[in-house]
C-alpha cells in the first residue's frame, strides 16, 4: 500500500510539535526549572502560534539560497575593489563601529536564544528560539565576511574579538546582552525579540543599510538585506511572545509591562551610537536620526502600543524623555567620541561646512544654538595644530555604562548634565537618567557587579594607569586606528588610491 503523501500542514506538525515528549518517569519541573522562575504563568503551551511556519528542512533550503546569492556578491565586490567605490574613506569608520559593537551582539543573541529555547516547556517556542539562534549566528558570520574585505585595506577591524571584552564603549552593548542573558528565559525573549527586534531593530538595520547604499557600499547593503528578511521573522516572534504571555494569564501583565519599560529604555540607550553614525559618520547623508526616530518609533511604535492597550499594556512613561532627547543625542554622542578619539578604534573629525549646514537644517531648534559653536571651536583649534582631546576619563552610568553626557532636556536645561544617584549597602552609585536609576533600584544586586571600564582603568586592571599601557591592553596602535582622520594612515592610503596629492 502506497504511503499517504503528507500535506504541508501535517508535515510541519510532525517535524515540530510532534517532536515534543511526554514526561513519564522524570519530573517536568526539573526539566524546565526556569519556567516558573520569573513569576510568569503558562496555562496552555498549545496556544502558542508558531510565527515562522517553517520546518528545519525548509529553513536550511531557504537560507542556503540566500547564502549563495550573498557570497556571489561578496566575491564580485572583492574582485572589483569595491572599497574604492565608497563615497569617502571616512565612511569606513562607521563600519568599524558596526563590526566592533553590533556584530558581537549578534553572537551573544545567538547564545541567548539557544539557552532560552532549551528552557521553554512548549515545543513551538523551542523551535522558534532554535531557528532564531541559528539566524543570529549566521548574521554574525556574514557581517564578518562583509567587513573582511575592508580589513585588508583599513585599520580598526582586525582586533574586534579581543577589544570586545575590554574597550570602554563596547561595554555598553556587551552589558545589554550580559544583562538579558542573565535573566530568565521569558524576560530574555521580551528583551530581545520584542523590545529590540520588534520595536527598535528598524532603527538599526534600515537606516544603516540605506546609508551604506547612499555611500556606495554594496557589500554592507547586501548583508543588510539578507539579514532583514530574517528580521521580519524575528519581529513576528517578538509580537507573538508578547501576545502569548498576555493571553495566558492576567498576572503576567504587570511583569511584562515592567520588562517592556526596562528593555525599551536599555535598547534606546544603545542606539545613541546609531544616531551618531547617521548624523556624523556618513559622508553622503540621507536621513537624520531625528527623522528616523519619528518614522520608526513615534509613528510605528505609537500604533503598536495602541493595539496593545486591549491587553492592559501602555506606552512606557519615558517616551517623553526620548522625544525631548531626539534633538540632542547624536550631537552629544559624537562629541564624546571626538573628544575621546585617542581611546577609540576608529577615527573622528570635525564636520565640513556643508555637513554643519545640513545639521542646522535637520535640527533647527538646537544645533546652531548648542552644538555648532562647539564644533566650530574644535575646528579652529585643529587648524592651529591644537586638536582637542579630553585628558580625563568620564563617569559612567552604573546601569547602561554610557558616559554621563546626556543633558537635562526634560527640565529645559540642555546644557546641564543629568546626574542621578542611589545608595545600596552604604555604597553610592551614579546614573545618567531617572530610567537607569529606576532599573537599578528595582534589582540592585544585578548591577552592583557591573564591570565598568573607567573604574577598571583607575584600578590598574587594564594594563596600567597610563594611556600607552591602556592602548596596548586594547591592542590599539596609537595613531593607527584611532586619533583624528586627518593625517591618519587610512586617509593617506585613500588619497594615494585616488591620486590626490
Amino acid at each position: 500500500m502506497q504511503a499517504k503523501k503528507l500535506n504541508v500542514k501535517d508535515k510541519y506538525r510532525l517535524l515540530t510539535r510532534d517532536l515534543d515528549w511526554e514526561f513519564s518517569y522524570e519530573d517536568r519541573k526539573e526539566a524546565f526549572p526556569y519556567e516558573e522562575f520569573e513569576g510568569i504563568k503558562i496555562t496552555d503551551w498549545d496556544k502558542w502560534e508558531d510565527p515562522f511556519r517553517l520546518t528545519m528542512d525548509a529553513y536550511w533550503k531557504y537560507q542556503a539560497e540566500k547564502e549563495k546569492k550573498l557570497y556571489a556578491i561578496y566575491d564580485a565586490f572583492a574582485q572589483n575593489n569595491g572599497h574604492l567605490n565608497v563615497s569617502d574613506a571616512r565612511y569606513v569608520n562607521a563600519l568599524k563601529v558596526f563590526l566592533t559593537a553590533v556584530s558581537p551582539a549578534e553572537f551573544a543573541s545567538s547564545n541567548g536564544f539557544a539557552w532560552a529555547g532549551r528552557h521553554y516547556g512548549g515545543a513551538g517556542a523551542r523551535v522558534a528560539a532554535q531557528m532564531q539562534s541559528i539566524d543570529e549566528l549566521r548574521h554574525y558570520q556574514t557581517q564578518i565576511h562583509a567587513m573582511s574585505h575592508y580589513n585588508k585595506y583599513f585599520d580598526g577591524f582586525e582586533e574586534f574579538p579581543h577589544m570586545h571584552d575590554r574597550v570602554w564603549y563596547m561595554s555598553v552593548v556587551k552589558s545589554f546582552f550580559d544583562d538579558c542573558r542573565s535573566s530568565g528565559p521569558f524576560e530574555y525573549i521580551v528583551a530581545v525579540s520584542f523590545a529590540f527586534e520588534y520595536v527598535l531593530t528598524n532603527l538599526l538595520f534600515v537606516p544603516f543599510m540605506s546609508g551604506a547604499a547612499y555611500n556606495g557600499d554594496m557589500a554592507t547593503v547586501t548583508f543588510g538585506f539578507s539579514a532583514q528578511s530574517d528580521e521580519a521573522r524575528h519581529m513576528t516572534l517578538g509580537l507573538e511572545i508578547i501576545k502569548f504571555l498576555l493571553e495566558q494569564h492576567e498576572d503576567n501583565v504587570p511583569i511584562v509591562q515592567e520588562w517592556i519599560d526596562k528593555w525599551l529604555w536599555r535598547g534606546y540607550r544603545i542606539l545613541a551610537v546609531v544616531a551618531m553614525m547617521m548624523d556624523y559618520m556618513l559622508p553622503q547623508k540621507f536621513m537624520s536620526w531625528k527623522e528616523a526616530w519619528e518614522l520608526y518609533f513615534e509613528d510605528a511604535g505609537g500604533a503598536l502600543f495602541k493595539d496593545l492597550e486591549r491587553y492592559g499594556i501602555k506606552m512606557p512613561d519615558f517616551t517623553e524623555t526620548i522625544k525631548n532627547e531626539k534633538d540632542h543625542i547624536s550631537h552629544q554622542a559624537w562629541w564624546v567620541f571626538y573628544s575621546h578619539g585617542h581611546a577609540a578604534a576608529f577615527h573622528t573629525w570635525t564636520p565640513t561646512a556643508e555637513e554643519l549646514d545640513w545639521l542646522s537644517e535637520k535640527y533647527p531648534d538646537t544645533f546652531d544654538q548648542y552644538y555648532r559653536p562647539r564644533l566650530e571651536a574644535a575646528a579652529e583649534l585643529e587648524a592651529k595644530g591644537e586638536r582637542f582631546y579630553t585628558a580625563g576619563l568620564p563617569q559612567l552610568c552604573q546601569t547602561c555604562q554610557i558616559p554621563m553626557f546626556f543633558t537635562n532636556v526634560d527640565e529645559g536645561k540642555p546644557t546641564e548634565i543629568v546626574y542621578r544617584e542611589s545608595t545600596y549597602n552604604d555604597e553610592r552609585f551614579h546614573f545618567c537618567s531617572n530610567e537607569c536609576k529606576h532599573i537599578f533600584d528595582r534589582e540592585p544586586e544585578k548591577y552592583v557587579h557591573a564591570w565598568l571600564p573607567v573604574h577598571q582603568i583607575f584600578q590598574g586592571n587594564c594594563g596600567g594607569g597610563g594611556l600607552d599601557e591602556v592602548m596596548e591592553y586594547y591592542r590599539m596602535g596609537l595613531g593607527e586606528m584611532n586619533l583624528d582622520y586627518k593625517g591618519s594612515p587610512d586617509e593617506k592610503r585613500w588619497k594615494k588610491w585616488k591620486g590626490v596629492a
